[in-house]
């Protein structure tokens, strides 16, 4: 099979996949075991993200400034600053611990 093919049933897939969305009772989803059950997944899908972003490169581990944006970020979140000063102290750390090593 081609890649395009590949591509064009991946998306099918997923086209499928967010249409049976749709089937789905209401009564179901207003149910508090699944209110538990998606925040409790988006949190895992999230974590997992960031964890991604931080420690991967490729197909091995890197350590590097991403770590100090993750660290300062997550130290900014346990200040409870806000959104906006989270981001601006996530994105400062290893912009100046790059410039500070170079």
């Amino acid at each position: 099979m081609s890649m395009w093919a590949w591509i064009l049933l991946a998306s099918l897939a997923a086209y499928a996949i967010k249409l049976s969305g749709y089937l789905v009772p209401a009564r179901w989803l207003e149910a508090p075991r699944m209110r538990r059950v998606a925040g409790t997944l988006t949190i895992g899908l999230l974590a997992s993200l960031t964890a991604m972003n931080a420690f991967a490169s490729g197909q091995a581990l890197a350590f590097d400034a991403r770590l100090a944006a993750l660290a300062a970020a997550g130290l900014a979140l346990l200040l409870r600053m806000p959104f906006l000063v989270v981001v601006l102290v996530g994105a400062a750390a290893p912009a100046l611990l790059r410039a500070w090593l170079q």
